[in-house]
């Protein structure tokens, strides 16, 4: 399992929650004291080597949770890490795109012109304040979510300044109009390059076929026809609503202590609007399984599967996420990709993954193949999950998936800024603070029946919401499997 991998499982998937979303990561980044504090602490800690292990399990970092609520209604999560000079806070509001209402690609605007302008200061001078304060400033907006982060230095006179910059930036933005102006040609540039891309055209009429009139329907950065009238005025009443105080939570992690951890989430809090939180979405509606082709002149077809997953909260998620891992989730040895590429050769890679959102988030298989294999090669995706479904994982398979968590659960809290991704999920998700710790012993206990039990619960290969993106070619049937496949895959990826 591959460092990103772990990481999806462990966070909840939080990163795959991106489906058919679009981010604008306005940071500007460059060689900061941060960051040479960063490594100079790294090269004194001295690596726990291969020796010292000897067939132990990896130490993991067992997490002191501490929280608390501001005076505005903000919830706070805090963990003390002195072991390097800075500190990473990240804010996590209720205002994705599924708090776009009837104005697609608003939630996403409202949060990359947070930094364009405040008081007294353009984007320039903005970037400029944090980088001469070794400081870092991030920001997205996804389907449940947007966010806004700060790395900082802890010493007092670089972290008040940033401190104070980050508050203006997120809690009285100006919203310039030639910003406004810049960032929606930005966006409606990138429109046009979607129409040349199969597979964002299969995902987008995929969460359209999957969520109907939802919230989840449609994607993230908007579209064509509505982000070029979204106004000043709508951007500034959705700042007012959807970044108030008790709609958010703060994550903070690093070289502080609680007395100094209180009082910047004091500060921050403080500086934005008040009210309260945003009422949660509705869970969508099932929708009808469908088989839908998007015609596309190329030689590769886009294969897409899904269905409607769980929620964040969901008591199966850890079976779930295991019981995925051994199907599509973990890249080589998978069953997906055993049978697909390493027995024929008809992708380069194949994955199936569950998106645990506020309210069910998709689960989804997708792929590339030659065009004149498509039929074929969606056929034996489906027959693999319906085998998978009826007979569940071997004992084997479960092991190796546990022995595989077990070794990269470290990986979870390996620095300030994983730990403060988990905090943020936690607090946003509305976990328990033990959730780390919980979900490693409920995944090693499970057994096969239980991962079969609960894949079934979920999962249903009659309710598959299928879309495509290619050529409409004559077929051709699949090589038969081979323990020595080509060494060329077929499905050559395009770029």
């Amino acid at each position: 399992m591959s460092k990103r991998q772990s990481r999806l499982v462990l966070t909840g998937l939080l990163a795959v929650a991106l489906i058919g979303s679009a981010t604008l990561y306005l940071s500007r980044s460059g060689e900061t004291n941060a960051s040479e504090a960063l490594d100079k602490a790294k090269s004194s800690q001295k690596l726990q080597s291969l020796a010292e292990l000897n067939g132990k399990a990896p130490d993991h970092r067992k997490l002191d949770v501490q929280t608390w609520s501001t005076a505005e209604g903000t919830k706070v999560l805090f963990v003390e890490a002195h072991e390097l000079p800075m500190f990473d806070m990240r804010l996590i509001f209720a205002a994705g795109s599924s708090q776009d209402g009837n104005t697609p690609g608003l939630a996403l605007l409202t949060n990359a012109m947070l930094n364009e302008g405040v008081a007294g200061k353009d984007v320039g001078a903005i970037a400029q304040g944090f980088e001469g304060l070794g400081a870092d400033f991030g920001n997205g907006a996804y389907k449940d979510m947007a966010i806004a982060s700060l790395r900082s230095l802890s010493a007092k006179d670089k972290r008040e300044p940033a401190l104070k910059l980050f508050a203006e930036v997120i809690g009285k933005p100006t919203f310039p109009a030639d910003s406004l102006a810049r960032i929606k040609n930005q966006m409606l540039a990138g429109f046009e390059y979607q129409k040349q891309n199969p597979g964002k055209l299969a995902s987008l009429e995929l969460m359209n076929r999957l969520y109907g009139d939802h919230p989840y329907a449609h994607s993230s950065d908007g579209t064509a026809k509505t982000v070029p009238a979204i106004t000043l005025a709508q951007l500034r009443a959705f700042h007012e609503k959807a970044y108030a105080a008790g709609n958010v939570v703060i994550a903070l992690v690093g070289d502080l202590s609680r007395a100094e951890a209180e009082a910047i989430a004091a500060q921050v809090s403080g500086a934005l609007p008040k009210g309260p939180a945003l009422a949660k979405i509705a869970q969508p509606s099932e929708p009808k399984a469908s088989v839908t082709h998007i015609e596309f002149p190329s030689k590769q077809t886009n294969l897409m599967l899904a269905q409607l997953g769980i929620d964040r909260d969901d008591p199966d998620y850890a079976a779930l996420s295991m019981g995925n891992q051994i199907l599509g989730g973990g890249g080589f040895g998978t069953r997906l990709m055993s049978e697909v590429r390493e027995k024929r050769g008809l992708t380069y890679g194949v994955y199936s993954g569950f998106t645990p959102m506020q309210v069910r988030g998709p689960f989804m298989i997708n792929l590339q193949t030659r065009a004149e294999m498509s039929e074929g090669t969606l056929k034996l995706v489906q027959d693999v999950l319906a085998d998978y479904l009826k007979n569940g994982p071997t004992e084997k398979e479960l092991d190796d998936a546990k022995r595989e968590l077990a070794g990269s659960f470290p990986l979870s809290t390996a620095s300030n800024a994983d730990i403060v991704g988990q905090l943020g999920a936690i607090g946003f998700y509305d976990l328990p603070l033990s959730h780390l710790e919980d979900f490693m012993q409920q995944s090693q206990a499970l057994t096969v029946e239980q991962v079969k039990a609960a894949m079934n619960k979920h999962l249903s290969t009659d309710k598959m919401v299928i879309v495509s993106a290619g050529p409409t070619v004559p077929q051709k049937p699949l090589p038969a499997p081979t323990d020595k496949p080509s060494e060329q895959p077929l499905g050559v990826p395009e770029h």
